[in-house]
């Protein structure tokens, strides 16, 4: 990959991203599939479709399902995965654990900088598409980030990146 973490051709994902998604989509397939059709085999059995609310319920579910698949298949299809020997480690990039000091607050703050389907910023994982993830993308160690939020513009300085 010439430009590790850019997203030029694909979402980008860390490769325990990838994995979770590879096995949601496994589970679909083999275990969920299988549970909805059945669902739907025992909601006939009760009669008359048009007032069978179990089998509108199962079908809904199953025409869900069927849409998370194909979301699943084709993000899958057009993934990228950043890995650490293609990641420079002294840049943030999707997979980068960073370390910003608050220079406002005097305080050390924590990131994860994952692909989007990955984010939790509660956790401290943090879209590269969201406001802060693009900021600090491509950014070096030592620099001075100015970040606008919704809340206003922060300054922090990346103290450390790792994988």
């Amino acid at each position: 990959m010439a430009n590790p973490g850019s997203a030029e051709n694909g979402k980008l994902f860390t490769l325990e991203g990838m994995k979770k998604m590879e096995e949601e989509l496994e589970y679909l397939k083999t275990v969920k599939r299988v549970e909805v059709a059945e669902r739907i085999k025992v909601a006939r059995s009760f009669g008359d479709l048009s007032e069978n609310a179990e089998y509108d319920a199962a079908k809904n579910e199953q025409a869900f399902m069927e849409g998370r698949i194909m979301e699943l298949e084709n993000t899958l299809r057009n993934a990228q995965v950043v890995t650490d020997e293609e990641a420079p480690s002294d840049m943030v990039t999707v997979g980068s654990k960073v370390v910003l000091h608050d220079n406002e607050k005097n305080r050390d703050i924590t990131y994860h900088v994952v692909g989007s389907s990955e984010s939790d910023p509660l956790k401290g994982r943090i879209s590269n598409e969201s406001p802060v993830g693009k900021a600090l993308f491509g950014r070096k160690l030592g620099e001075e980030v100015k970040i606008q939020v919704p809340a206003g513009t922060f300054s922090y300085t990346i103290v450390s990146i790792s994988r």
